[in-house]
């Protein structure tokens, strides 16, 4: 039996795992993390092509459970004016739009589901070094602990090591110049927003939010900053960045200083970045999928979906052909659709930067109306959501 050991317990490693297991691997997970943190990533949108591949691994349910259903994003301006609403999802479908949900809840479902197969899952394994030969690839982690396998996947996000192995030479991450921030709060008497996620093009800064039927807010913010200031973002306490969000946002529309006033909890920025393009997706038995080639800013809505997507590809690679073949068809099947997607998020990107301009907010202002109108029934975006990878077809033609 192949065996797998498997890099990053986020998204794509345990989804990858799982659909392995399937096709009758052995598997190990293993995560940097010391345990489970139910803040990290805060909460993100699975579109409806992450949900058809969750349907596949029998979790849609499980996922849409605990989630808030928002197949519309209603756009306001600055001044307090609805400038229209897009589909977050296929157009006129709303049955099968996006499900938003905290990060920590669709980590502990697919973990949980791993757990459930008899897939060991290890915490506190940081990955320190990759070996490998023509028999098998071994993996030393920082505590002094080893595995080897026939393969090795690289599911270690944006910052990845398994990346550099695989090339030393590989692209850095770009930074976008806007810092990604978010929170939870309540506010007395906010009404829920069911089926909806709201926008708010900001006079100094982009915002969103929705208001869960318990009455629980989930609030992200985008703040432009320089490319000079990218070093220095980590190190400002949640404390200076809820004072600096307030400040941005005293003159926005209610319910924004609302919800910044009653926000509870940890606050964390974080250079929002991607990676454009990364010529090398494996080497030899090393292989990296998700963020670790091509990450994406948050504003396409799509990261988990995308790291679904390569999941289910890479499993029924390596299911249908050998190593060499499998690696280089989930490459070549999924790099131009990855990179499409990372275009179409720094496209978004640009639009929520805020250069202080009076002249120029005014002139989004009047231009997003004429913009989101056209977009409510432009079919155009479709292709982000209708791409569905099925299990049950083979990958090669004859199979393996």
């Amino acid at each position: 039996m192949p065996r797998a050991l498997i890099v990053g317990g986020g998204v794509a490693g345990p989804a990858t795992a799982l659909f392995l297991h399937r096709a009758g691997w052995e598997v190990d997970v293993f995560e940097s993390s010391a345990e489970p943190d139910a803040y990290t990533g805060l909460f993100l949108n699975v579109a409806t092509n992450g949900l058809a591949v969750l349907e596949q691994l029998g979790l849609h349910d499980r996922l849409v459970a605990h989630g808030h259903p928002a197949p519309e994003m209603v756009m306001w301006s600055s001044t307090g004016k609805q400038l229209g609403a897009v589909p977050n999802g296929p157009v006129r479908e709303p049955d099968r739009g996006g499900v938003v949900v905290r990060r920590s809840v669709l980590h502990g479902i697919l973990r949980e589901a791993v757990l459930d197969a008899g897939i060991p899952f290890t915490f506190g394994a940081r990955l320190e070094q990759i070996e490998e030969t023509d028999a098998a690839v071994r993996a030393t982690f920082a505590d002094g602990r080893t595995a080897t396998g026939d393969v090795l996947i690289g599911a270690d996000g944006v910052g990845s090591r398994t990346r550099r192995h695989i090339d030393p030479d590989a692209p850095e991450p770009r930074f976008s110049r806007l810092v990604g921030l978010g929170g939870f709060a309540r506010v007395p008497g906010l009404t829920p927003t069911p089926g909806a996620q709201h926008m708010v093009f900001g006079r100094r800064s982009f915002f969103g939010y929705l208001v869960r039927e318990d009455g629980e807010v989930y609030w992200f913010a985008n703040v432009t900053t320089k490319e000079s200031d990218r070093a220095d973002l980590r190190a400002v306490s949640g404390e200076e960045w809820l004072a600096r969000l307030r400040d941005l946002h005293a003159d926005d529309p209610h319910p924004v200083p609302q919800i910044l006033a009653h926000t509870v909890g940890e606050l964390r920025g974080y250079p929002v970045e991607d990676l454009p393009r990364v010529p090398h997706w494996s080497h030899g038995r090393v292989v990296a999928i998700g963020d670790a080639v091509h990450a994406i800013s948050p504003s396409a809505g799509q990261g988990a979906s995308l790291a679904l997507e390569d999941s289910i590809t890479l499993a029924r690679c390596l299911r249908d052909a050998d190593v060499t073949t499998a690696f280089a068809e989930y490459q070549r099947l999924r790099q131009p659709r990855a990179e499409a997607v990372v275009r179409y998020a720094e496209a978004i990107n640009k639009q929520k930067r805020v250069t202080g301009s009076r002249l120029g907010i005014a002139i989004r202002d009047a231009m997003l109306p004429i913009f989101l109108k056209r977009a409510r029934d432009d079919t155009r975006n479709d292709w982000l959501y209708n791409h569905h990878v099925t299990w049950n077809e083979r990958t090669l033609e004859g199979g393996r």
